[in-house]
Parts: C-alpha cells; sequence; structure tokens
C-alpha cells in the first residue's frame, strides 16, 4: 500500500479536505526543488552540484538562453538525481518578471509521469 502525506504546500481537494500524494513523490518534489535552486559551487564538497535556476531570474531571456537552460536544468537533475526520477521534460516561461520551471518525470521504476512547477 503507498503511503500518502498532504500536499506541499498544502493544497485542498476535490471533495475540500486536505490533498494528499505519495510519500515518493513528495521527496521527489522537494529534491528536485532544491537542486534547482543550487547554485553551481554552492556546495563546499560537491562544486557541481546545482541547477542555477536562481540566476535565470535576473536575466533577460531570449529563445536561444531558454533552450539552453532547459538542456542544463534537464541535465542536472539527470546526473544527479537518476536514481530518484527520469526527466521527461523540462520547460522555462517568463512571464513579466516571472520565471516559471516546469519539470515532467517519472518516478524511478513508475509509469506513471508527475509534473511540478515553479515559480520565482
Amino acid at each position: 500500500m503507498t503511503q500518502l502525506a498532504p500536499a506541499f504546500p498544502l493544497a485542498l481537494g476535490a471533495r475540500g479536505n486536505t490533498e494528499m500524494v505519495a510519500v515518493p513523490q513528495v521527496v521527489a518534489e522537494q529534491l528536485i526543488e532544491e537542486l534547482l535552486f543550487t547554485d553551481p559551487g554552492e556546495r563546499l564538497n560537491r562544486p557541481t552540484l546545482g541547477g542555477g535556476v536562481i540566476r535565470l531570474v535576473f536575466d533577460a531571456l531570449s529563445d536561444e538562453l531558454r533552450r539552453a537552460a532547459e538542456f542544463q536544468i534537464a541535465t542536472s537533475l539527470q546526473q544527479w538525481l537518476a536514481d530518484v526520477i527520469r526527466v521527461v521534460s523540462v520547460v522555462t516561461e517568463v512571464s513579466g518578471s516571472e520565471l516559471e520551471v516546469t519539470v515532467s518525470y517519472q518516478l524511478a521504476g513508475t509509469a506513471a509521469t508527475y509534473e511540478v512547477k515553479f515559480r520565482r
């Protein structure tokens, strides 16, 4: 039986109760978020760890830079979280001063695809 935990951030389900998600999915999404918003060089003993997304918040994203960022993010996720997830796609969108990163992934050993969005 799959263990469930409250969704993060806390959300209401269709019936008005607390939305629940599978524990492996919650852990994977937290790992993805931490990796994306860690700058390479920030971790002393792991200088290549990180997605470097926080730098993109302050850049004017052209189409070329967006594609390069998507490739860099997907590569970082595959390098550091390959035992937890399989990356299906990474999409970056800019809306005004907000950057949105959408990661579609599959948990290791499953066929279900999940999607998580981060905005900064």
